[in-house]
């Protein structure tokens, strides 16, 4: 079978290469980037460089320390009016057939817009095979979903609606009407798009509550105002050999990048770890057999043999239908992990804790496993330092208190 594998496997320049070139860019002091002789002066350089980077930063409140301005796309600018009307849909449980299912059902402020649980939760009960990202930060992604399957916070916002396991709608004139009848709506719709309401569209619907998730950036954690804001006591002893760990041994920054002024934690990349591969391997054989078929002319779904668990870990794949593609999931940003925790796309990784020793190990083998995932042979000093760094990438004050926010049907 892996010989099969290995003639239907697309042509590509290894990740890893294409992560170290990346990685030169916005990591110079990491091991083999410009040299260990000049780390310690390039590392003295960023952080002198920071404190003037924190200063201009700090100066714009809208910016948090850390992270750069915000993207919004020229279609859908900012307003208070169109924030505010994303707000109040985002809380919103009659955006969904039952009315028991919001946006903040699986992203909720208290638990740093995530749930907390494994796999999401939507209509009637029904569980979702993916874990429920948070929406802190979001704004900085170039492709949403797990899979990327979203071009745009717009795009993203409008998916979950009509999803049949999340909101349940079938299609989305129940929001429409609401947004026509209800007298709050009525008059932010108006206020936000300057026209009547009888004229909303479903990308209506995306724009506003894309642009109030724009407003949910938080930085400002003690990485940030160590590297950043030029603070040496915002990290302790431990989280700043942890810091080294992540740069050079943990090979972490290949894909959780850190900049010279900034850090996403996140390259927008898609890769595989082998989490959650083991669920494809029973029905592996057919999924080949049926793929060949699809290159050979046949009009076949090579994912339909999975259920639909199983078929979820296919993950870029469902995309993009490139074998090479089989099992990636887009980088998560690491800002605010500690807050946001079950971990990876299918929730299976409790702590921080195991999340390293998963890496430790070197993932999951399997024929599509990439190159940069393997042993890293770290001590248990090491690990703790890591988690340690980790935790050092959260804000606290990211934590809301769901009373600040409207309460579900209420506006």
């Amino acid at each position: 079978m892996l010989k099969m594998l290995k003639n239907l496997r697309s042509p590509s320049i290894p990740r890893f290469q294409r992560g170290r070139l990346a990685l030169t860019k916005v990591n110079p002091y990491e091991k083999g980037g410009l040299g260990g002789v000049f780390q310690n002066e390039i590392f003295s350089l960023i952080f002198l460089g920071g404190i003037l980077a924190g200063l201009a930063i700090s100066a714009n409140a809208a910016t948090p320390l850390g992270l750069p301005e915000v993207p919004v796309p020229a279609d859908n600018p900012q307003s208070p009016a169109k924030i505010e009307l994303g707000k109040q849909l985002f809380f919103d449980r009659r955006l969904s057939a039952d009315g028991s299912v919001s946006c903040a059902s699986c992203h909720q402020p208290d638990k740093a817009f995530t749930d907390g649980r494994p796999t999401a939760v939507g209509i009637a009960g029904q569980v979702g095979p993916r874990n429920a990202p948070t929406v802190l930060n979001a704004a900085y992604y170039t492709s949403l979903f797990h899979d990327g399957r979203a071009d745009s916070l717009e795009t993203q916002a409008l998916g979950p609606l009509t999803n049949p396991i999340e909101h349940g709608l079938k299609d989305y004139s129940p929001v429409l009407e609401l947004l026509r009848t209800d007298p709050d709506y009525r008059r932010l719709f108006q206020a936000a798009f300057g026209i009547g309401p009888e004229k909303a569209e479903p990308s209506h619907i995306g724009k506003a509550i894309a642009s109030y998730e724009r407003t949910l950036v938080c930085g400002d954690t003690p990485f940030d105002r160590y590297l950043y804001g030029g603070d040496p006591s915002a990290l302790s002893e431990s989280a700043q050999r942890g810091l080294r760990v992540f740069r050079r041994k943990g090979n972490c920054a290949n894909c959780h990048e850190i900049g010279l002024n900034d850090s996403l934690f996140t390259d927008n990349r898609f890769y595989n770890l082998g989490v959650g591969f083991k669920r494809l391997q029973a029905r592996f054989t057919q999924f080949v057999a049926a793929y060949k078929q699809k290159v050979e002319g046949v009009n076949v779904d090579p994912a339909s043999v999975y259920d639909p668990r199983e078929r979820s870990e296919l993950g870029r794949f469902l995309v993009t239908g490139q074998v090479a593609d089989i099992g990636k999931f887009r980088t998560p940003t690491l800002r605010n992990v500690s807050l946001t925790g079950p971990y990876m796309h299918d929730g299976s990784q409790k702590t921080l804790e195991e999340v390293v020793d998963y890496y430790d190990q070197g993932g999951e083998q399997n024929p599509f496993l990439d190159p940069a995932i393997y042993p890293l042979h770290l001590t248990k000093q090491e690990k703790a330092d890591l988690v340690a760094f980790l935790k050092s990438l959260s804000n606290p004050e990211c934590m809301f208190s769901p009373g600040s926010f409207p309460r579900a049907g209420e506006n």
